[in-house]
């Protein structure tokens, strides 16, 4: 079952396309990641799916509905840097944002800031918080009403290493509890940590989605070595069903599009051109990889 469904949305500024024509969907339960460059038109997706913003064509629907007021109330989310009163305390920003919202009730207040782990700094003031410790306290807010869905927009920006590993955890227990997670990021790392499912946008086009494990598995890629470098190149570059080769500091790179294939094929094969090789690993590319082979980032 799908929490949300995206149908050929697009949204222009102007003569410039900020969507076009962008539909996937977000499975229940999942961790959603959505990538892209600056300028991809993810702002603009989160934008419209939380009806800040009018798409130009299109549709999109919340829990196999049409988006409500009712439906909207099942969504907790975080767009932007988090807005506190810094002389105010965390239970004291809270009921500010409980009071705005009216998601939820006051009693909820102890529960979120337990779950985010700052129940025992609850009377601190948030000028005294870290960055981690802010973010954390912002999604606690999201999290004001029992949201089954959550909408994070760049979670980890500006943190620390610590302040990342915090919200990581963060992230993962709420979806072990249950919560569909969609969040925006640029730290291709981090998402493939965290995430299951991936939608990358490139100048407002949807360029790959599936599950992570997918999007990554249209090739399979060998590292080798030989002592003859030059020569082992030469035979690759005759092996059935190569797609490219790559010189790296570690060694040959060969990427197959026969994704099964069998390492011991690799082995004989250059063993029967007289080479015989002294490494022969599988690789598993990275999210980062892929991202920027599809979008074309540096």
């Amino acid at each position: 079952m799908s929490v949300l469904q995206i149908h050929n949305l697009s949204k222009s500024y102007g003569k410039i396309k900020a969507l076009d024509n962008v539909s996937f969907d977000v499975p229940k339960g999942s961790v959603f990641g959505l990538l892209g460059p600056n300028g991809s038109g993810k702002t603009t997706l989160l934008s419209i799916i939380l009806d800040i913003l009018g798409s130009d064509t299109g549709s999109y629907s919340w829990f196999g509905e049409a988006s409500t007021y009712v439906h909207r109330k099942r969504i907790g989310s975080l767009l932007e840097t988090p807005n506190f009163y810094h002389y105010l305390s965390a239970v004291q920003n809270l009921r500010v944002t409980h009071s705005i919202s009216q998601r939820g009730d006051e009693a909820a207040i102890d529960e979120v800031l337990k779950t985010v782990n700052l129940y025992e700094r609850r009377n601190s003031r948030f000028s005294t918080y870290s960055l981690g410790m802010k973010q954390r306290l912002a999604i606690a807010g999201a999290l004001l009403g029992k949201p089954s869905v959550l909408l994070l927009d760049e979670p980890t920006n500006g943190l620390d290493p610590v302040g990342i590993a915090e919200i990581r955890d963060l992230i993962k227990g709420l979806a072990t509890a249950g919560h569909t997670i969609i969040m925006a990021s640029h730290l291709l790392d981090e998402v493939e940590k965290i995430c299951d499912h991936v939608a990358i946008l490139k100048y407002g086009k949807l360029i790959a989605s599936g599950p992570v494990q997918s999007v990554l598995a249209d090739e399979d890629c060998y590292l080798v070595n030989a002592k003859d470098k030059l020569k082992l190149v030469a035979i690759m570059q005759n092996f059935p069903g190569v797609g490219r080769i790559h010189e790296t500091a570690e060694g040959i790179e060969c990427y197959f599009k026969q994704t099964d294939l069998d390492p011991e094929t690799i082995n004989q094969y250059c063993f029967g051109h007289q080479l015989v090789l002294n490494q022969l690993v599988q690789k598993k590319k990275r999210l980062e990889e892929k991202f920027f082979e599809l979008t074309g980032q540096p």
